[in-house]
């Protein structure tokens, strides 16, 4: 493991106390979990996992197994998610209320989809949401992860938070996992260490209020905002939050129940006592994140008509990304685990000699992957390929990690 940075240690130690922090460093020398999230609408079930206990379909696994060579992840059944990012299940559960009919939601800061997909899956299926994400190759990898997850409903933009408010666009709920400093990636990422700096924090919560202003401009009356970060520093976290309390006059934060045993640490800044949640790898079982719920408090009590009705996509001014849309499939089959690693490495197929010409879908266990043109004597590959899978190595057998609903 690379060296924490001095200036970190030093302010970390202070902010956390001694305790907490050691138990921090303690992490370090410990395996960090493995965790997925299971997609709903995919009739799977983990085979070996302990649930993470605040989210509904979020497991640990024991070991981690090479999610590369398993179809079904590629068939988007399940995203490898860190357990923490995963509590938002948890703040959309509580803070969702009848009360106030869903219509639109965004979340502005996406790639490369983990809260997304979890968001998409939370909201109700008639809730148009529109993941987005400024840095283009970024864009891409998240419209890869949106399209396998396949719900409807759920659009990818590659804008900036400026454009949407320049385009006037509303929204019921606006999730932004800002851009931070990564402190609580360092167990998980060395590059993080190394590219931490006082200089960073500073710019980073500077553009963390920039963001957050061009947000609050897009919510509506009644709508939830939910900030969060993968950092410690109460700079980009608590001052942030009671930054926004200050600006917004309509701010109110949304206190989420929590228990005892899942070891969330509350506001480390002295006389801020809002009610915030802190992930501190070595106490929660996760990776580190910051997570508030703020709502646009306007005294009313009942916003079930206040939400903007679904606007077309004509309508709006911020062009989404899409795949180049395939014929229809007229046939599918299904695929050999051998097979279906082919496919996602892109090779030709031969399929069954009975298998209709023209485009086919193929499957794994049931599950679409893709499609190919099917010629006769070979099957022709049509997976995106920026999506193939870069490597020449096909293990002999398949270590499933699911099991079908039966």
């Amino acid at each position: 493991m690379a060296e924490l940075p001095i200036l970190f240690t030093e302010y970390t130690r202070q902010l956390m106390g001694e305790e907490r922090f050691e138990r921090y460093l303690q992490s370090f020398e410990e395996d960090a979990p493995v965790s997925i999230r299971m997609n709903p609408k995919k009739r799977f079930e983990v085979r070996e996992g302990e649930q993470v206990p605040w989210c509904r379909d979020g497991y640990y696994l024991k070991l981690r197994p090479n999610f590369t060579f398993d179809p079904l992840f590629h068939a988007g059944c399940y995203y490898v998610q860190e357990a923490a990012s995963m509590f938002l299940d948890e703040v959309l559960r509580q803070t969702l209320t009848s009360n106030f009919i869903l219509h639109t939601s965004l979340d502005l800061c996406a790639a490369p989809g983990g809260k997304s997909t979890l968001l998409r899956a939370a909201l109700p299926e008639d809730c148009v949401l529109y993941s987005n994400e400024p840095i283009r190759n970024r864009a891409s990898i998240l419209l890869e992860n949106v399209t396998k997850w396949g719900y409807r409903n759920h659009f990818v933009t590659n804008a900036y938070p400026k454009d949407y408010r320049k385009a006037k666009m509303k929204f019921d709920v606006i999730l932004c996992d800002v851009p931070c400093s990564g402190e609580g990636m360092f167990r998980k990422d060395e590059a993080t260490i190394r590219e931490w700096s006082p200089q960073n924090v500073e710019k980073c919560w500077q553009l963390q209020r920039d963001i957050v202003s061009d947000a609050w401009t897009c919510l509506n009356d009644g709508g939830l905002l939910i900030y969060s970060t993968c950092t410690f520093n109460t700079k980009e976290n608590e001052e942030n939050i009671r930054w926004m309390l200050n600006e917004f006059d309509d701010a109110k934060v949304v206190p989420i129940d929590i228990k005892p045993e899942w070891n969330i640490t509350g506001s480390l800044l002295e006389g801020f006592t809002e009610p915030v949640y802190r992930f501190i790898p070595g106490i929660t079982r996760s990776e580190g994140l910051f997570v508030c719920a703020i709502r646009k408090d306007t005294g009313r009590t009942d916003y079930s008509h206040a939400g903007n009705k679904t606007f077309p996509r004509w309508e709006q001014n911020i062009p989404t990304l899409g795949i180049n849309k395939q014929p229809e499939a007229q046939s599918s089959v299904d695929l050999t685990y051998q097979q279906a690693i082919a496919y996602l490495r892109g090779e030709a197929l031969v399929l069954p000699d009975d298998t209709p010409r023209g485009i086919v879908e193929v499957c794994f266990m049931g599950m679409p992957l893709g499609q190919v043109k099917n010629i006769g004597s070979r099957a022709n590959n049509l997976y995106p390929k920026p999506w193939r899978i870069k490597t020449t190595h096909i293990p002999d057998e398949y270590v499933s990690i699911l099991a079908n609903i039966s």
